[in-house]
């Protein structure tokens, strides 16, 4: 199994600020536009606590949360067993939560509706063990994997927490991984940093029936050796999207653009950004991205509690619907609601989504 060294992933969170962000506050704005968000983490870290309780605190800012899609972060993993099997702790454990919250005891949101789990795809045909055991422990909510292949030379960048060499997305052991996903009809999440991005269409080349989305709009980068040059990068990264939105099994989530890798240093304020600053700074991507991709393949994100060092969660999305501000109604329920209940699957079996936490 690829070498994840969760104490490592542990050092790289940041520690949330909750005094901070508290100095930012904001009129939540539509707030009766249903929105599901396809991409938030748990995990009980050291000092970086966020559960059930600290994820209700965010969805119950005012948004209409219906649903959620939890994202694989090196959670809760077994402590003994087979090392290819222990991320199957983190799904028992995910599991858990979204049976409390199917409970109703905690609300009208469905957390954890969708669950995307890690298994180490470099093990070839040999994974098909790993999915199995994935699809049972998710009782019918487990949805995906994803494998992320966040790489750069630079010592000031953090690679991801699988340590991926460069190009493992080629790698024909992790070829022969992925092509098992079909068997089970599971989707793909990507992520990767937006000087990879060639990475993710060769994979998309090769699997075109694989259903995929890649994570954080491609992951522009804005510190080290990238730190000071936005435009000459927004303008190479656009060329790459442009191209990946040809394939059209690829989807992409907009967001995850408040991590300190994108270089923007609002956590660096002394009063937490606005809604209106952080959709002014964050507009030419995802215009870019839903213009090249389809309002249909795209979807906003949390990413929390990840972007959480740049503001909260009510503001994250009033950002969002102001970026979306100028769009159809139809437009804005496939960019909030629409599009990731289709790729999670969410709500077809279970009845209509509606409701507030």
């Amino acid at each position: 199994m690829s070498g994840i060294d969760t104490g490592a992933l542990e050092r790289r969170i940041p520690t949330p600020r909750p005094e901070w962000l508290s100095k930012r506050e904001e009129e939540i704005l539509e707030p009766e536009l249903e929105i599901i968000d396809p991409h938030h983490h748990l995990w009980d870290m050291s000092g970086r606590r966020y559960l059930i309780d600290e994820l209700l605190r965010d969805l119950g800012s005012g948004h209409r949360i219906v649903a959620t899609v939890f994202l694989e972060c090196a959670a809760m993993y077994r402590a003994g067993g087979p090392e290819r099997l222990r991320p199957v702790g983190e799904v028992e454990f995910v599991n858990g939560i979204a049976a409390m919250s199917a409970s109703g005891r905690y609300g009208s949101t469905r957390i954890c509706e969708g669950i995307v789990g890690f298994a180490d795809l470099t093990l070839g045909g040999a994974v098909e063990e790993v999915l199995a055991a994935l699809v049972a422990a998710g009782n019918g909510r487990f949805r995906g994997t994803r494998y992320g292949a966040g790489h750069d030379p630079s010592p000031d960048i953090n690679n991801s927490h699988t340590n991926p060499p460069p190009g493992i997305y080629a790698d024909p052991g992790f070829r022969e991984g992925f092509a098992k996903l079909a068997d089970f009809d599971l989707s793909f999440e990507a992520w990767l940093y937006h000087p990879q991005l060639d990475d993710i269409a060769g994979l998309a080349d090769a699997f075109p029936g694989q259903r995929m989305v890649l994570n954080h709009c491609g992951g522009p980068l804005g510190i080290g050796p990238y730190a000071g040059r936005r435009g000459e990068i927004l303008a190479g990264w656009q060329a790459s999207m442009r191209e990946l939105a040809r394939r059209d099994n690829v989807h992409v989530k907009l967001g995850g653009l408040g991590m300190i890798i994108n270089g923007y240093r609002f956590e660096d304020r002394a009063i937490p950004p606005g809604s209106e600053e952080l959709a002014d700074a964050w507009r030419p991507w995802f215009e870019t991205l839903i213009e090249a991709f389809g309002v249909e393949r795209c979807m906003f994100e949390s990413n929390f509690p990840v972007d959480k060092v740049t503001s909260g969660y009510a503001i994250y999305w009033n950002a969002f619907k102001r970026i979306a501000a100028g769009a159809s109604a139809e437009e804005k329920r496939a960019l909030f609601h629409d599009t990731a209940a289709r790729f999670y699957r969410i709500g077809n079996e279970a009845g209509p989504l509606g409701g507030s936490t």
